[in-house]
């Protein structure tokens, strides 16, 4: 396999009519990373089975993360020790913000947000009228974790109640970061993970 797309889905993992499952269903790329328990998460322990899946691989990786998945992945990315060698990067979906006024207590519980700048190439999508962020600070997570931000219009979260099925211009960013991975690989065995996002 050239590679191998990680999809991480957020608090209550992503049912039958989210974009993220109908791309598992339709795309051989793609493989869930099952959490132990979906609705009361351990922040360990989703960072720890993240970290499990992504060492599994022998090839280059791309997490395709949803919503509190983001957060998980950014914790990830400042705990974990990155190997060189092995190209990742990260498409971060529509991040919840766990200071919001009334955010769910399974997502304050993760905290403040990592401001650590992730040691891999990233896209951040968020939506104009997401109830779970806002877009400005959506734009702060991106700018905190040097990620390119892209604005995809009203799209509420961007999850099954979004009716994208399955979502094809979100399968183009994929595609582009996966040709980005690929090239950046090929060019040189030292991939410079932080840059290949802008790149």
């Amino acid at each position: 396999m050239t590679h191998q797309v990680l999809i991480i889905p957020g608090l209550g993992g992503s049912g039958p009519d989210h974009w993220q499952t109908r791309w598992e269903d339709e795309r051989l790329d793609c493989q869930r990373v099952e959490q132990a328990d979906w609705h009361n998460p351990d922040p360990l322990g989703w960072i720890c089975t993240i970290d499990a899946a992504i060492n599994k691989a022998n090839c280059p990786t791309i997490i395709v993360a949803h919503s509190l998945g983001c957060l998980a992945v950014s914790a990830w990315a400042a705990l974990s020790r990155i190997i060189p060698e092995r190209p990742i990067a990260a498409m971060l979906v529509a991040p919840c913000d766990p200071c919001q006024m009334g955010a769910h207590p399974a997502i304050a519980r993760f905290g403040e947000v990592s401001q650590r700048r992730l040691p891999i190439a990233s896209v951040l999508v968020a939506s104009a009228d997401d109830p779970y962020a806002t877009l400005a600070r959506s734009g702060v997570f991106a700018s905190q974790w040097g990620s390119q931000l892209i604005e995809a219009g009203e799209l509420g979260h961007i999850n099954a109640q979004s009716n994208l099925g399955e979502w094809w211009w979100g399968q183009n960013i994929l595609e582009t970061l996966i040709a980005k991975l690929t090239k950046a690989r090929l060019c040189s065995p030292a991939y410079p993970f932080a840059s290949a996002a802008g790149a």
